[in-house]
């Protein structure tokens, strides 16, 4: 198959690179969106906290961008992984183009934006994965107002999970599962009877029904809703491959970027989950159009220097 040429290439199809695309295609930029299907919320049957959208059905909500954004004639979709990207340079121009491979079919773009996405990493606790985004949850703002100000367990993976513990009463009472993941000083005790929190020692065994925690004392608690901590990992090859500098977070590395979405070799972008620590549709949505405009903001304007 001959090589196809775009001014855009967009790896990741969900919310941010689907908000990049929107910006791009109302610009009249020709634009390829390579996707693989895997949003990071498809275990979620509910999305929250982004207006107008607020109780949504997440994959509708991708659905329904991804229909706006396919009416603009520029658009073109690629369903599969991209395998490969690469830094092209012209030998008699200087010029750079990118060149991405899907399934051995390699596509050329004079710029990049990659929404790749990130894959959580659960926690192993029997029952969990099965769980996940339906009653144990990584975020209260996404999910803890829906528990009505139920019982809420934050199993512990590391000292970091101290922040949920201390951030969840206002959500429901809040239970410390420590798990044996570690254990709190004087202060961070007195910190927790501060907020309310109560702290349970014994090691967790499984998770059954809808949120029960069997604990290895034999006892089961009960809980309306679960949280955990979950590192996660950009899961692909192509930032390693374009040699892209990371911003080292307290759950995973993310794609350093500049205020307009730039990382550090120019003409590629990134925006989305594998850009920002902080993970949400909105945030996703808005990281998007950034990088979306600023992608076309170079294509006009921008010089492309090389080392």
């Amino acid at each position: 198959m001959s090589d196809t040429n775009y001014d855009v290439i967009i790896i990741g199809g969900s919310y941010a690179g689907l908000s990049a695309a929107l910006q791009l295609g109302r610009a009249r930029q020709k634009v390829l969106i390579i996707d693989e299907g895997l949003r990071r919320n498809r275990f979620a049957s509910h999305s929250h906290g982004f207006i107008t959208q607020d109780h949504a059905d997440p994959a509708e909500i991708a659905a329904e961008a991804r229909s706006q954004v396919m009416e603009y004639k520029t658009m073109e979709w690629v369903s599969g992984r991209a395998d490969t990207a690469r830094r092209n340079i012209e030998v008699d121009s200087g010029e750079t183009s990118f060149v991405v491979g899907v399934r051995g079919v390699r596509y050329h773009s004079r710029r990049l934006i990659l929404a790749l996405g990130v894959r959580d990493i659960l926690p192993d606790i029997e029952g969990l994965k099965e769980r996940w985004g339906k009653s144990v949850f990584h975020c209260p703002y996404c999910h803890g107002y829906e528990l009505n100000q139920g019982k809420v367990g934050v199993i512990a993976g590391s000292a970091l999970s101290m922040h949920h513990a201390l951030m969840l009463p206002d959500w429901g009472p809040t239970t410390l599962l420590l798990n044996q993941a570690f254990e709190p000083d004087t202060e961070q005790l007195q910190s927790l009877a501060a907020r309310g929190v109560v702290v349970e020692r014994s090691p967790v065994k499984a998770l059954s029904d809808h949120a029960d925690v069997q604990l290895v004392d034999g006892r089961t608690v009960s809980f309306s809703g679960l949280f955990a901590l979950a590192p996660f990992e950009v899961s692909t090859l192509i930032v390693q491959q374009l040699g892209l500098d990371m911003e080292q977070g307290p759950l995973g590395a993310t794609i350093k970027t500049d205020a307009m979405k730039e990382t550090s070799l120019p003409g590629v972008f990134a925006c989305g989950d594998a850009a920002r620590p902080m993970a949400s549709v909105a945030l996703a949505v808005g990281d998007g159009s950034l990088a979306g405009v600023g992608a076309h903001r170079s294509l006009m304007f921008g010089t492309i220097h090389h080392e």
